[in-house]
């Protein structure tokens, strides 16, 4: 593998984060998915796939399909994008101790507080969320 490839599959990658990932949102919270924290991972195969690993606010979000078209057909516009594999996952679950700073800032502008410290005063940390909300005994 050349160092040209390497260098091509960071600027891909980077690409899909700035131009994709921070650009789509979630249309009931209009923050990114990226500062949402829905991204887990992002990789770029020698082949030119882009590969993401992320989850949604929720398995019943309404708005599943059209943040994964959107990504995916996003992508598809960046050149070396041979394709896009999205692996959608609920394990581990989101939650909101997973948004980025920027996500955090982006929710207290839209709702006037800041959900992870409201969270963490009412629950203590992300263990006991999950706890509470019966994902973890």
């Amino acid at each position: 593998m050349s160092q040209q490839t390497k260098i091509d599959k960071e600027e891909i990658k980077k690409r899909v984060i700035e131009e994709v990932l921070k650009k789509v949102s979630d249309p009931e919270i209009p923050i990114s998915v990226w500062d949402l924290g829905l991204v887990y991972d992002v990789d770029v195969t020698d082949d030119g796939v882009v590969k993401i690993k992320m989850t949604l606010t929720s398995p019943a979000c309404p708005a599943g399909g059209q943040i994964l078209w959107q990504i995916v057909n996003m992508a598809k516009q960046i050149p070396g994008v041979k394709d896009v594999d999205i692996d959608l996952t609920f394990d581990p679950p989101w939650t909101p101790f997973k948004m980025k700073e920027e996500g955090r800032k982006k929710y207290k502008e839209l709702f006037g507080y800041d959900i992870v410290e409201e969270y963490k005063a009412k629950y203590g940390s992300e263990e006991g969320y999950l706890r509470a909300m019966g994902y973890i005994d």
